[in-house]
């Protein structure tokens, strides 16, 4: 009796289930949207630190660079043989290899950093620069121009008869031609590659380092640098007078790397005159909810080093992707609700107005012997069964916007801030003329709608098909017989 009364009452009442089935469901989809767009930013926020990170990092630990002392800048410095035996027109290149990162640190802060409590694990990296310069100079040709007339001859003190002059050489042509090229190198410990600068990268071509390697000369190459200098694995690469073969090529699981070449952290430590010194060390903690805790034991423990987390890297995060993802946080969660408040309000009203043009209906149905409680089921039945129907709307439609925003996967930028401590957590990278592109990202944005999300729209459904169905079952039970009678004209 109750599903067929229920059937009659939705089939006559189309337009006004369906409007509040409407109401209800355009709520929905903004919660969804907002909440797929939501999730989109939060993984793009983590690509962006997975990148820069390493997978698995939960914290570095640098220690922030000195100013130069005495007379010495600190800036790059080139020399070129200047020998009189060179050909004319002879190459020149000179290699300069700098630390990046902040101030080295001992090499044994990497033992005592993995003794602390609540560290799972700990490795050390050298980021270094390299800067090449090449190219060549050309000599110039010393010229003389004589003027006047005569035998061209010198006239001594007195004038006398030589009339011609000479005058002083000049040279013609000559000059420089140099090319400066500047990269990424990082030093990783080939003894454990889940965590640093190579654990957020996967070997695309090639192979990766093996334990043994701890002191080859071997090297592996970000994709976009392999490309961008026609690299592949078995190729040459020299540095500093040093050939290293490259044995794999690494791609970034997430954005862009920093970092261009990889090499055992041994033969960076060499190349960069930087024996036992690392400039960053990678923690892994035993539990993310101590994160903090760890934090403060190191900075503890171990003087003069500043350690950052992946929540304080978040906070440095700027340009058009924090922009986005603060909308979506405030103003986005704040407008559905107001939306949903207004939809259920709406829903309430409208089921309300409706039993009110049903007065003669429920007087009827309780003059017959129908109990209040059974009037109110029936027209909570009825808001449950247009609640159901606007959840099922708003899911499609919430669904549909998502997908829109994934296939047109809007991009987004990301800048990458100092975080006050040391020496730039931006990972490895950097150096001259390449600062803006290292700490400057582009994301694809996408929307992805999760279980969670699906279950809150069928409970916000729900609630709104229990909360119009109880005004509108409270004021359908205060109805009395005689309310039907007086209704008849």
């Amino acid at each position: 009796m109750f599903g067929i009364y229920l059937k009659r009452e939705l089939g006559r009442r189309k337009k006004a289930a369906l409007v509040i089935a409407l109401g209800l469901a355009l709520g929905i989809a903004l919660v969804i949207t907002v909440n797929s767009v939501s999730a989109g930013m939060t993984q793009a926020q983590d690509k962006v630190l997975q990148s820069l990170y390493g997978l698995g990092t939960d914290m570095t630990v640098t220690k922030a660079r000195t100013a130069p002392t005495g007379n010495s800048s600190g800036g790059p410095r080139f020399e070129f043989d200047a020998s009189a035996d060179d050909d004319d027109d002879a190459e020149q290149s000179s290699d300069r290899v700098m630390t990046q990162g902040g101030q080295a640190l001992k090499a044994a802060l990497v033992t005592q950093v993995a003794g602390q409590k609540g560290v799972a694990a700990a490795v050390g990296a050298l980021t270094l620069n390299v800067t090449k310069v090449d190219g060549s100079f050309t000599q110039g040709k010393a010229q003389s121009s004589t003027g006047g007339s005569g035998n061209g001859g010198q006239g001594g003190p007195g004038g006398g008869n030589g009339g011609g002059s000479t005058a002083a050489p000049q040279v013609q042509g000559g000059g420089a031609s140099f090319d400066v090229n500047s990269y990424s190198v990082a030093g990783v410990d080939v003894t454990d590659q889940d965590l640093g600068p190579l654990a957020g990268s996967k070997i695309t071509s090639g192979v990766t380092f093996t334990s043994a390697q701890t002191n080859a000369k071997v090297a592996v190459v970000s994709k976009a640098y392999a490309k961008e200098n026609s690299y592949k694995a078995g190729s040459s690469l020299k540095i500093s007078g040093t050939t290293y073969k490259i044995i794999g090529i690494a791609t970034p699981d997430s954005s862009d790397s920093t970092t261009d070449v990889y090499l055992p952290l041994k033969q960076a430590q060499t190349l960069g005159d930087a024996a036992d010194q690392v400039t960053m060390i990678y923690v892994k903690a035993t539990d993310s909810q101590q994160i903090d805790t760890v934090k403060a034991a190191i900075q503890k423990n171990i003087s003069g080093t500043t350690v950052t987390t992946s929540a304080d890297l978040a906070e440095t995060v700027s340009g058009s992707l924090s922009t986005a993802s603060n909308l979506a946080t405030s103003v986005g969660k704040w407008l559905s609700v107001a939306v949903l408040v207004a939809a259920f309000l709406v829903a309430a009203l409208l089921t309300s107005s409706a039993v009110s043009r049903r007065v003669r209906e429920f007087g009827t149905l309780k003059a017959l012997g129908w109990p209040s409680r059974r009037v109110t089921r029936q027209v909570v039945g009825e808001s449950m069964v247009n609640g159901l129907l606007g959840g099922a709307l708003g899911i499609g439609l919430g669904l549909a916007a998502a997908y829109t925003v994934t296939a047109i996967s809007p991009k987004l930028t990301a800048e990458l801030g100092g975080t006050g401590g040391g020496g730039g957590m931006g990972g490895p990278g950097g150096g001259p003329g390449r600062q803006s592109a290292s700490n400057t990202m582009e994301i694809a944005l996408s929307a992805p709608v999760s279980l969670t999300t699906i279950a809150l729209a069928v409970g916000l459904a729900v609630a709104g098909g229990l909360i119009a169905g109880a005004m509108g079952g409270w004021r359908a039970s205060r109805m009395r017989p005689a309310d039907a009678l007086r209704s008849v004209s």
